[in-house]
């Protein structure tokens, strides 16, 4: 058995490899067909214009599942490892809702395009990373308190590095983001999409591109982090038969089991 079949460890797998090719696959589109400038464009730029745009929505929409359901997976494994630690299980609940608002904002980063509806999309990515950090931040903690009996110090280790990774990317982009569209470099920069090496504003341009992918990919690394430990799970069906035929009632169905249960015991 390969590793990435062990248990649920596809998931974190799955979110991983196809959030990122979005980014990629995106990005070569729009590179292909002159949208945007080869050199570290915005993401959110290869997915402004037909046909990327499409591509960018569908595969962000998928990334938007994976996400919930990985998230709702760590909440479930973390309860049943920890039922009786009331402050581990607020913290798991916050993260669980944390994590879920995060992949709200990604759903509207996919479907409202910066160029279309600005702040829109601002908002989303405020939700996908600005509430996904403080999530990140959420499990970190639960780490380490679930450490060394549950976790490893190695884990905890790595998930710290991840989340400050996340920190100072957010930091460097949003000061760089906020020194661009200062109005010292001209109006309507979040319209333009290609920029030439020698106008003004092309390094703080280049700074906060950078710092976005940063961003995407230190998140997507985070999730790395959840592999080992999905592979300890594993997820089964319960069915349960609320009727003898698709024509009873499940009140009538619970009204004869009540009765032949009644008439076993006498």
């Amino acid at each position: 058995m390969w590793w990435f079949q062990q248990g649920l460890s596809f998931l974190p797998v799955a979110l991983v490899v196809w959030s990122a090719a979005s980014f990629v696959f995106s990005y070569i589109t729009a590179i292909v067909l002159h949208h945007v400038d080869p050199l570290v464009p915005y993401i959110s730029d290869t997915g402004t214009i037909p046909p990327e745009r499409c591509l960018f929505g569908i595969m962000l929409n998928v990334s938007t599942f994976l996400g919930m359901a990985t998230m709702y997976v760590r909440y479930k494994q973390v309860s049943a490892l920890s039922p009786e630690k009331p402050k581990i299980l607020r913290l798991n609940k916050l993260g669980l809702t944390l994590g879920w608002m995060s992949c709200f904002g990604l759903c509207i980063i996919a479907n409202f395009q910066k160029c279309i509806l600005y702040y829109i999309h601002v908002l989303g990515a405020c939700l996908t990373f600005g509430v996904g950090s403080i999530y990140m931040l959420v499990q970190t903690i639960l780490s380490y308190l679930m450490q060394p009996e549950l976790h490893s110090k190695d884990i905890f280790w790595a998930r710290l590095a991840v989340f400050l990774w996340s920190c100072s990317s957010i930091l460097s982009m949003f000061v760089s983001s906020v020194v661009l569209y200062s109005g010292l470099y001209g109006q309507n920069l979040v319209q333009k999409l290609h920029w030439d090496s020698q106008e003004r504003g092309y390094t703080p341009h280049i700074i906060s591109t950078v710092s976005e992918w940063s961003l995407a990919f230190s998140f997507l690394s985070f999730f790395l982090t959840y592999i080992r430990d999905f592979q300890k799970i594993t997820l089964r069906a319960v069915v349960s038969l609320q009727g003898q035929t698709l024509h009873e009632s499940p009140g009538s169905f619970r009204a004869d089991e009540q009765a032949l249960l009644t008439a076993g015991s006498i």
